[in-house]
């Protein structure tokens, strides 16, 4: 599907990039946005990742999917923005029993465009793994080595992002629930 455009574009024809930067955008910015606090960072990551994708097409070689080579850049661009940022609340694997129980509930009351904005509200390295587990499907794994901090970091910053969205979601729903009284 994109090979003529890739192929453009290793060329460095701009008309080739700006059609694979519209084609591609949308679905590279919804990556950013689900890793960003609000919807600037999630543009300037977007284009943070361009530039790199631009950069190094020469070495996508047809192998693989081209939206997941591009993905890829978006959550490393993203990952690489925030890796700085101060770990939140760290405990021992060994304390981890706990937290892994916190579930937040799915239900059909409370607005995906509700839901997404509650997990940009989380704290940074809460946001990054829970986005990077529960919507991506990175392992816990592929989490610790990507952001370069313990699997067992990975799970308990999970737990905690899982505890805040339950809150969140209660504290939402016993709102929405006195207003419509």
């Amino acid at each position: 599907m994109y090979k003529r455009i890739i192929t453009l574009c290793q060329k460095n024809d701009r008309k080739a990039q700006k059609e694979l930067y519209q084609t591609i955008s949308p679905k590279l910015y919804g990556s950013c946005l689900r890793y960003a606090p609000n919807e600037a960072e999630a543009q300037d990551i977007l284009q943070d990742t361009f530039i790199i994708i631009f950069k190094k097409i020469d070495q996508f070689k047809f192998k693989g999917s081209f939206e997941g080579w591009c993905k890829r850049i978006a959550v490393n661009t993203a990952l690489q923005r925030y890796r700085g940022v101060k770990v939140y609340d760290l405990v021992n694997e060994d304390q981890l029993e706990d937290l892994e129980a916190v579930e937040v509930e799915e239900s059909d009351d409370v607005p995906l465009k509700k839901l997404l904005s509650m997990v940009q509200e989380l704290p940074e390295r809460y946001r990054l793994v829970f986005t990077m587990y529960v919507i991506d499907g990175y392992s816990h794994n592929e989490i610790a080595e990507m952001m370069k901090i313990t699997t067992g970091t990975s799970k308990s910053n999970l737990a905690r992002a899982r505890k805040h969205l339950q809150l969140m979601v209660k504290t939402w729903r016993e709102s929405h629930n006195s207003n419509a009284s």
